[in-house]
């Protein structure tokens, strides 16, 4: 037997050791009268086997881990990536390949025979699984997991979402005929082995999570943000789920802990040369033109591709792109917003469901829609106040704006706040050009009002342009995040309009647009000479439009207190948390949508 057991243990060395990797350590499973996690205090409902999917092992273990987590992935398929999930990926790079095979369960093994990859299901135990690793000894087989992190020091050497999700295996593998009793959970960090029994208490708790999880499901409704857990900041979907901010605003907390986001070099990649070419090589973008020498962008700080007027990318380049989820969005030679190429898009279906359940709710619109101009017409008088250089008194028009915003929360239907809205933008942009450093060429940048379609002065030239990159930045932002960009609260459905994105831009109109304005004509970076006029209206230049999208993107860089969390983030960021936020309130997981107004 010593001898049979030293064979089989080199045989394991082969499949696990590195060059320099020690002999893995084979851990006994500590005594079963640990006390086990709770589970969710829920039946199953009956549900019909044939149209309903089966639970992946994988998220078995992360509803274990915490049932929020579990319905994101599974339900509403949300995904991010960390530092952790790489590594996970990496760590399973050896046992991660196509079609591995079992032997027959009747089958006699007389040495040790390994499986790797095995994918399993049962319509019975309503699971699938791909088991890492399947060792065939003898007439039994044993389930390996790979973890990418150090063996706990735990009374049991592992936590219960791991072993919940090995004994799932084992229990596929019993079901498809094989004598499976134990399995192993393999700790690359530590380089270590921990054996796991599925004893009864431990199959009780399997079979009890996935019919949990199966009810949870069924019910639709995603299960509620642990509170103040040390388990959220590691997490990958943190900045999905929300859990500080969502308690938060449904006043089951008061603490928010700031936001860790990952950060990322990635950034906008605009091409504006007239008949350009975009094509993959290797890890990059290479744009060209003609005979040109190209021009080299990193797929790796690619956020998404923009293209202004008539550029072409090869068919290559936009495979790769959908396949790294980067989109390509696509923009009139002017800067008019045309639309924007995606993948298969996001699969989060109870999130539209949600949308254009209330899209057609004239409460849920009206609320919607009163706190978007009530925040716009605020941060519209704050950049007012902050941004004033004239000798005259704006102190009345301040006045008025305050009042026009108090009375767009009052209005009672649409007509009245797209009164109040046209009041106070009028009010707004008559004292717009007071902002502006009026010395030397900049004495050109004047404006009585608001004007497009086409713009007849400088200003309203880059107001426009800006406006269409805003609209791009939030149909991006809106699509990654699951919602239909092009059915809106507050914005009537139009053929070709992101209503949604209009919607949402508007408390951010005079924050990020229009502060751009102002920082480009004041700091000299757009001059008088970078636009053309002509009797159809006036328009940047190419050099002119390369500075101001500059600019643009240097203000979505900037930072801001949230003044409801309070927590620093960036522009770019904040648009996507508050998209976030608005399908919290839409699946009724928070009373208010909280709009943003800067302090």
């Amino acid at each position: 037997m010593a001898g049979q057991r030293h064979s089989e243990d080199a045989k394991r060395r082969e499949i696990y050791a590195e060059p320099d990797m020690p002999n893995p350590e084979l851990i006994s499973s500590a005594p079963a009268d640990e006390p086990i996690q709770a589970a969710l205090p829920l039946r199953a409902a009956r549900h019909d086997d044939e149209n309903t999917p089966s639970i992946p092992a994988r998220i078995l273990n992360e509803f274990v881990y915490c049932p929020r987590l579990a319905y994101l992935e599974w339900v509403q398929k949300e995904w991010a990536d960390s530092s952790d999930t790489v590594e996970g990926r990496h760590v399973h790079r050896k046992v991660d390949v196509q079609g591995g095979k079992l032997p027959n369960p009747d089958e006699e093994i007389a040495e040790l025979k390994v499986a790797r990859s095995v994918e399993l299901s049962s319509k019975s135990l309503n699971l699938i699984a791909k088991i890492d690793l399947v060792e065939s000894d003898g007439g039994r087989v044993t389930p390996v997991d790979f973890k990418r992190g150090k063996r706990p020091h735990v009374a049991r050497h592992a936590y219960d979402p791991e072993r919940v999700q090995l004994c799932a295996q084992g229990l596929l593998l019993k079901e498809h005929g094989y004598q499976c009793s134990e399995g192993f959970l393999y700790f690359a960090g530590s380089r270590e082995r921990v054996r796991v029994p599925f004893d009864d208490e431990l199959v009780e708790l399997t079979l009890q999570s996935i019919e949990d999880l199966r009810a949870v499901a069924e019910a639709g409704r995603i299960p509620p943000p642990l509170e103040d857990s040390p388990k959220c900041p590691r997490c990958s979907l943190v900045g999905i789920c929300l859990p500080d901010e969502t308690n938060l605003l449904r006043l089951t907390s008061e603490n928010v802990r700031p936001l860790s986001v990952q950060h990322t070099r990635a950034l906008p990649v605009y091409v504006q040369t007239h008949r350009g070419k975009v094509a993959k090589k290797g890890e990059r973008l290479a744009i060209t033109k003609d005979d040109d020498d190209p021009v080299y962008a990193r797929l790796a700080e690619t956020s998404q591709l923009v293209l202004m007027g008539n550029v072409y990318v090869t068919t290559p380049t936009l495979h790769e792109l959908m396949r790294r989820n980067i989109p390509v969005t696509w923009q009139s030679y002017g800067g008019w917003f045309l639309g924007h190429t995606v993948g298969a898009g996001h699969a989060n279906v109870e999130l539209r469901t949600a949308q254009y359940k209330g899209s057609f709710e004239d409460q849920v619109c009206m609320r919607l829609a009163r706190g978007w101009v009530q925040a716009k017409i605020r941060n519209s008088r704050i950049l007012l106040r902050r941004n004033w250089r004239l000798e005259d008194d704006v102190g009345p028009a301040l006045t008025d704006l305050k009042r026009l915003a108090d009375q767009a929360g009052r209005v009672r239907n649409m007509n009245s706040l797209l009164g109040v809205e046209g009041a106070a933008a009028a009010r707004y942009f008559q004292h717009f050009t007071g902002m502006l450093k009026q010395s030397g060429d900049t004495d050109s940048f004047q404006m009585q009002n608001r004007n497009r379609r086409p713009p007849v002065d400088p200003v309203n030239a880059l107001l426009s342009f800006g406006y269409a990159m805003l609209t791009r930045t939030f149909v991006v932002a809106l699509s990654a995040v699951g919602f239909d960009p092009y059915r809106g609260f507050f914005h009537q459905p139009r053929y070709g309009r992101p209503a949604l994105a209009l919607d949402m831009m508007e408390p951010f109109r005079p924050l990020i647009v229009e502060s751009a304005v102002i920082t480009a004509i004041n700091n000299g970076e757009v001059r008088p000479t970078d636009f053309v006029r002509r009797a159809t209206g006036v328009n940047l230049t190419d050099s002119g439009r390369k500075r101001f999208i500059a600019t643009f993107e240097r203000r979505l860089r900037h930072e801001v207190t949230h003044p409801v969390f309070g927590y620093r983030v960036e522009y770019r960021r904040l648009l996507e948390i508050q998209a976030r936020l608005l399908g919290r309130f839409l699946l009724g997981e928070t009373v208010e949508y909280p709009n943003f107004v800067t302090r």
